[in-house]
């Protein structure tokens, strides 16, 4: 065994738990995601997944996206730098800028490279960038690639927010870095008073809305919309994989900020343009969301009886107000395991142990979608009470 192999074999958690039968990640799906699938033959109600809207296996956003192979192929062989940009992606970009509120938009291959690579080239080594602890990591992977000076507050803390924007230079760049909705506690940014403090301070904002569109604000316009407070906001990004079912993403600001990200954005000049198929299925979900105002009551339908259930039973879940609810275990490995006997139930969860969050904040996470029935919903929380008494965690 070399000395790297030997370094890692330090580390290996996912080995112990494989050795236990309890390792709860990379399980096969065999087929469409929607609130119930097939997994080793089995069948799973599906609390796992992040398509909020239910919209992954609609007929209509699947023949979107072959309509759009058929006509522009499979791939567009480049990046959007150079053959890559087709009229698609253009018209997408329109309809996206004019959804959230602002001038333009840039869309990218992923979600993950909206942050990367946006965040990593908005500012200089005499300014700053300021998160919270808990953003996502692909905003943690953006600020590292960055040579600003990074600061982060406690979460959701604006008494701490207001300190470190006290430790910079008032001349200075100050951007502030938020999740709207955090992805795994399920709670929302403070926005008001983020914004507060952005005009306190001289500031600027962007606002990740990865799990706020299609859930939150007029037509699901998302966390901004939602506090009326997208003009406040400078950059607002979001992504095509959970409401708008599909893959890629997308970041909306003003037009000399677009300009420059356009010309600078290192994930989006140097990485192959987002497919023919998944740019149109996203389109045609995004005309979806707008068109039934009904799809996004059922979530929230959903989401609050669930909500409801949860609490009566006794489970942890914090302060999450969304479509994501922690039931908290605080035991890496409980958190696996209770995840396995959920699973042997036909319950899918997924498992949340550090580094996305703190060891003494391990839970596993249930997912709503906008597809969900309260029959569904009551299953799946007698089933998740079985397994949360037999390892005595409720």
């Amino acid at each position: 065994m070399g000395l790297l192999q030997e370094k890692l074999a330090k580390y290996d958690l996912p080995q112990k738990f494989m050795a236990q039968g309890v390792y709860p990640y990379f399980r096969e799906i065999e087929g469409k995601q929607g609130t119930e699938v097939e997994m080793g033959g089995q069948h799973v109600l599906m609390f796992g997944s992040n398509a909020y809207t239910g919209l992954t296996g609609d007929e209509r956003v699947i023949e979107a996206g072959i309509k759009a192979m058929r006509k522009y192929g499979s791939g567009c062989a480049g990046s959007r730098f150079l053959n890559g940009t087709l009229d698609l992606h253009v018209q997408l970009e329109k309809e996206l800028a004019a959804f959230v509120g602002k001038d333009e938009a840039l869309c990218f291959s992923t979600g993950f490279t909206v942050n990367s690579g946006v965040i990593s080239c908005l500012t200089d080594r005499n300014d700053y960038i300021i998160c919270d602890d808990r953003d996502h990591a692909s905003i943690v992977d953006g600020r590292r690639l960055s040579f600003s000076q990074q600061l982060k507050y406690k979460h959701n803390d604006m008494a701490d927010l207001e300190k470190q924007l006290q430790k910079c230079n008032p001349d200075s760049v100050k951007l502030i870095i938020v999740d709207g909705v955090f992805s795994m506690e399920g709670d929302l940014a403070n926005l008001p008073e983020i914004v507060r403090l952005k005009h306190k301070y001289n500031a600027t904002i962007m606002v990740d809305e990865a799990h706020g569109l299609g859930v939150f604000g007029k037509q699901g316009r998302g966390v901004c919309d939602h506090f009326g407070l997208t003009h406040e906001v400078d950059l607002i990004m979001g992504t095509f994989s959970k409401s708008l079912a599909s893959i890629g993403g997308f970041i909306a600001a003003d037009s000399s900020i677009i300009n420059w990200l356009r010309h600078n954005a290192r994930t989006y000049i140097f990485s192959a343009s987002n497919t023919p198929a998944a740019t149109a299925s996203a389109l045609e979900a995004l005309h979806i969301i707008q068109n039934e105002p009904e799809r996004l009551n059922a979530l929230w339908e959903a989401t609050n009886y669930a909500l409801k259930r949860f609490r009566e039973a006794g489970f942890e879940i914090g302060a999450t107000e969304s479509p994501i609810i922690p039931l908290y275990v605080r035991d890496t490995e409980k958190t696996f395991m209770v995840t396995k006997l959920a699973f042997d139930e036909g319950v899918f969860i997924n498992p949340v142990i550090p580094p996305a969050c703190a060891p003494q904040d391990t839970l596993v996470r249930v997912a709503l979608m906008a597809t969900h029935t309260k029959e569904q919903i009551d299953s799946a929380v007698e089933k998740l009470v079985k397994a949360f008494k037999a390892l005595d965690l409720l």
